[in-house]
């Protein structure tokens, strides 16, 4: 691509003419995801390229923008302008503060790469969600799914979670390479989410490919435009509005569509509405688990004395699943827009201004979180992470989360002496969500 072809993407990316995360703009904000952060002159230090997730060569970006300039501006990027928030504290002080840092679709959303210009956006390729509104709505529209979270409910599922993932691990290959990803974290999290929603076990790899979907609306290597990707999401729509009208006229029942069909503040959504909500249940229901799950087997074949310290004591699973959620951030980055002028570390954010909580640079915070760099699965405060977020927007199901991971491990623990990872991971190109798509182990006998 010339530079003056450059220069014209930019420009109609700066007009909003082009959304965010098209092959174009890909191209025209390509970089060399292995170039030294430390020799980018410190104002085009830009942490939220996707190529640097999908090189795992993010973390020194990060590492140099909370020591030397934590609240960080971003001019010109693939996202827009932007502020980078990247230390604990701060992250926590922006999240707590809804009033002042909005969620709002319209107004950008939760994720960087929301349309530039948002009032002119296709109707058809929105999406609103509880996750991505103000109160009031968003507490309204919350409430109606957390009962599903409580802990009296999640005792009633952990006997089925064990039971399937004992399964799912005594039906693994034996002696030969085989992708963690695939076998183990994509289904027993398609498998809980089926049950969450209540429909046929067999339609769960349905739900995890629009989970994917959803992942890769900005990745070229699946669909040029995220209008392509929408294709398949509409297929989704179909789906779930089925199910919508057919449980308004049941009685009500104790899964996530019957909740909603039910409820006065969601029986009545539009389709893009039902929509969104639906894929935030299935992405938050699958992601943090699913890319957790294949995080520890990773993260404990890199750190072999680890692994020998939780062969020796299995008592350390509860802590050690909270490291491991730290260490991952499956959500890399939650982001805001600006109601009104804020001062953060003597800087002004500005009315309208994008802002980008980097929950994966939070959690590696060396004034906060002692030795952030080391993967340590009995550490004294394990649950000192930024991973769920704070405030309104806490994620709903995370506790549920933690306990798949927890029994996941039991359950490992008693059937293997260890699984041996065979190759590098391949990372999806992402800065949103911080997955893994393909993880090689073999499980020796």
């Amino acid at each position: 691509m010339s530079e003056s072809d450059q220069d014209d993407i930019k420009s109609r990316l700066r007009r909003g003419d082009l959304t965010t995360n098209n092959k174009e703009v890909l191209e025209a904000f390509a970089i060399d995801p292995y170039e030294d952060p430390y020799s980018i002159p410190l104002a085009e230090v830009d942490p939220g390229h996707p190529a640097l997730f999908q090189h795992d060569t993010l973390w020194k970006h990060f590492e140099r923008l909370r020591a030397e300039d934590p609240v960080h501006y971003v001019e010109e990027s693939m996202f827009g302008p932007y502020w980078c928030i990247t230390r604990f504290d701060d992250i926590m002080a922006v999240d707590t503060n809804h009033e002042a840092f909005s969620s709002l679709e319209s107004k950008g959303g939760i994720a960087l790469g929301g349309a530039a210009n948002p009032e002119e956006m296709d109707e058809n390729y929105r999406l609103p969600m509880f996750i991505a509104e103000d109160p009031p709505k968003h507490d309204e529209q919350r409430k109606v799914v957390a009962p599903m979270f409580v802990p009296s409910n999640l005792a009633d599922l952990a006997p089925l979670i064990r039971e399937r993932a004992g399964y799912i691990l005594d039906n693994l290959p034996r002696n030969e390479e085989f992708n963690w990803v695939r076998e183990v974290s994509v289904e027993l999290t398609g498998q809980m989410l089926a049950t969450l929603f209540d429909v046929p076990q067999e339609d769960r790899l349905k739900l995890i490919h629009w989970s994917d979907t959803v992942s890769n609306l900005g990745n070229p290597d699946y669909f040029d435009t995220p209008e392509q990707g929408f294709m398949e999401l509409f297929n989704c729509l179909g789906y779930f509005t089925e199910y919508y009208e057919q449980r308004k006229k049941e009685p009500a029942k104790f899964n996530l569509i019957s909740m909603l069909a039910h409820d006065p503040s969601t029986n009545n959504m539009t389709p893009q509405e039902l929509l969104g909500n639906v894929l935030l249940l299935i992405v938050g229901g699958n992601d943090t688990t699913r890319n957790s799950i294949s995080a520890g087997v990773l993260q404990l074949n890199r750190n072999p004395a680890e692994y020998q310290k939780l062969m020796q004591n299995p008592g350390l699973i509860p802590k050690m699943v909270p490291e491991i959620i730290r260490w991952q951030s499956p959500v890399a980055h939650m982001a805001r827009t600006a109601t009104h002028d804020v001062e953060m570390g003597g800087k002004t954010i500005k009315e309208g201004d994008r802002v980008a909580m980097w929950y994966i640079s939070g959690n590696r915070d060396e004034s906060r979180i002692e030795r952030p760099d080391e993967f340590i699965i009995d550490r004294e405060n394990p649950r000192q992470h930024v991973s769920f977020g704070f405030g309104i927007h806490r994620c709903v199901g995370n506790r549920l989360g933690e306990m798949q991971l927890n029994i996941m491990w039991e359950e490992i623990l008693k059937r293997f002496d260890k699984i041996e990872v065979t190759g590098d991971p391949v990372y999806l190109p992402s800065s949103f969500i911080h997955g893994i798509r393909e993880l090689p182990v073999i499980i020796r006998e």
